[in-house]
């Protein structure tokens, strides 16, 4: 008898649904533990000598799964891993990684990628490490409306031939690029087995301009190549800001330090002596979040812009120093606006940051002590550089069971997704709602879901100064993008009146107002 080892990489945002093994023709199914529990039971199979595995973190992007079994000799075993991964859209574009590792070249190595989009595929690329050298020619994509495939066929041969490979063959990622076609503003809604999932990621909406803060750590521990690339990173994003754009600058370590008490406007003036400012941040001291985060939410609290997006971005790669850092937070942005956390490091104690930005409408992010850390910065910062909605609510009529329906902020390149369950599986009653805050004034999208007889949208628009001035609603159908037509004004308001809007042959009728007030 022998072992065999099975180990793979897979994208750390995945999750394992199933694994299966397959000896001499008899299938053994793997069952799939929670973190905690899969660790214990884990090490009680290694010591009892029973096959078992363990997914580990590996890299940046990647995590391991490793296991192995003990057959006897000549005898053939297929594994079977399926994994599964929800793709989140970053600056415009999908991402699906995938790694190959092996251990020697192999004479029919394989790789399929088939994508299938409702709204259509806009574009399609392959880059990474595996598509470079000889491998360029192992691989063929087609395109065919709603649907894409990827094909990685390498001969032995050109299995040793790329920028990573090596003797021992395939070293490397493939990473597949692709967006799909967003010719509906409300997004698209997929529906399967009575629940639904949908994809809001609209984009012919106008920038809005942003309050942002940067506080950063600059405590002993940051010393060196950090805050170098810090600087680097900070004198980037300086320069990306937009001119409507306001900006605050905080330096901590024990002692908090306030480039000036008041958001100033990115002029470029402003931005040259920011500059100067940034030049001059050296490490020294401890590390005080819980004053530095909270100096931060007091400047952009004191100068309130109407109609910007404010926005606070933590980088630190220290240790929170008071138990009682979240609770303070929390309690001080009361979900006004996002905070971000930048984790710089392996050292930091992402968990902390990983809390404290989801309990503030925000996401954490580490940094990798890499030559890249400056463009990992940046690249971040790109993300939340230009806010299109703020204050987004997502209703469903006809659904139950449902993720997060409620965001601060909507950024340009992101998408919003919404997953749920119809209820009673009853398609024909269930719809959308999307209401949201955009620059020049709130927009009520209804959009009439997926039963037959209802069709259209219905935009109910009034800008911030005529609501104040007159109280009228004025109620619209038709495209933003060809113009809307419209429809009734109504006067007083009635906020919560539901206006559904059908098509009988070529007619649009409205149809009647229907208030809870």
């Amino acid at each position: 008898s022998q072992e065999i080892q099975f180990e793979v990489k897979i994208p750390k945002n995945a999750f394992i649904s199933k694994f299966r093994m397959v000896i001499e023709g008899k299938t053994y199914d793997g069952v799939v533990k929670e973190k905690e529990e899969a660790q214990q039971q884990y090490s009680q199979a290694v010591s009892r000598g029973q096959s078992a595995g363990l997914v580990k973190s590996v890299g940046r992007t990647l995590e391991d799964f490793k296991t192995s079994v003990t057959v006897a000799a000549f005898s053939k075993v297929t594994f079977e891993l399926t994994y599964e991964e929800l793709l989140k859209r970053r600056l415009g574009k999908y991402e699906l990684l995938i790694n190959a590792q092996l251990v020697q070249p192999v004479a029919d190595f394989k790789m399929d990628v088939h994508i299938q989009e409702k709204p259509g595929i806009s574009f399609l690329e392959v880059k990474g490490d595996l598509s470079t050298g000889d491998l360029a020619n192992a691989i063929k994509t087609t395109r065919a409306d709603k649907d894409a495939w990827v094909s990685f066929y390498p001969t032995q041969d050109q299995q040793t031939k790329c920028k990573s490979c090596g003797e021992n063959g395939l070293n490397g990622d493939l990473l597949v690029t692709y967006d799909v076609n967003r010719q509906n503003p409300n997004g698209e809604i997929m529906v399967s087995n009575g629940y639904f999932v949908h994809y809001f990621a609209p984009s012919d909406v106008p920038h809005i301009s942003k309050n942002v803060v940067f506080i950063i750590d600059r405590s002993g521990s940051m010393s060196g190549r950090k805050i170098e690339q810090t600087r680097l990173a900070l004198l980037r994003i300086l320069s990306d800001l937009d001119e409507d754009d306001h900006f605050g600058l905080i330096t901590f370590d024990s002692e908090v330090n306030l480039w000036k008490r008041e958001l100033l406007k990115a002029t470029e003036a402003n931005l040259k002596n920011a500059k100067s400012f940034v030049n001059e941040i050296t490490d020294r001291g401890a590390t005080d979040i819980n004053a530095a985060v909270l100096a931060g939410v007091d400047m952009i609290n004191r100068h309130p812009r109407e109609g910007a997006a404010s926005i606070l971005i933590l980088l630190t790669d220290g240790d929170p120093t008071s138990e009682k850092i979240m609770a303070n937070v929390k309690k001080a942005i009361g979900t006004k606006f996002p905070l971000y956390c930048l984790g710089f490091g392996y050292d930091v104690n992402f968990d902390f940051l990983t809390k404290m930005s989801l309990e503030n409408v925000g996401v954490a992010r580490r940094i990798y002590e890499d030559s890249d850390a400056d463009l990992q910065l940046q690249s971040f910062y790109e993300e939340v550089a230009v806010p299109l909605l703020t204050d987004i609510q997502l209703k469903y009529p006809g659904g139950t069971n449902l993720t997060k329906t409620s965001f601060s902020l909507y950024f340009n390149g992101s998408e919003i997704v919404v997953s749920g369950q119809i209820t009673d599986n009853s398609v024909e009653s269930f719809t959308t709602e999307v209401i949201a805050v955009s620059v020049r004034s709130s927009l009520y999208v209804y959009q009439i879901g997926l039963g037959e007889g209802l069709c259209g949208q219905v935009f109910l628009i009034f800008s911030t100064a005529l609501w104040r001035r007159s109280d009228q609603l004025l109620v619209c159908y038709g495209s933003p993008k060809k113009g809307l037509i419209p429809l009734e004004v109504w006067w007083p308001p009635r906020p919560s009146c539901q206006v559904f809007l059908c098509r009988t042959s070529a007619t649009l009728r409205a149809g009647p107002c229907r208030s809870t007030l």
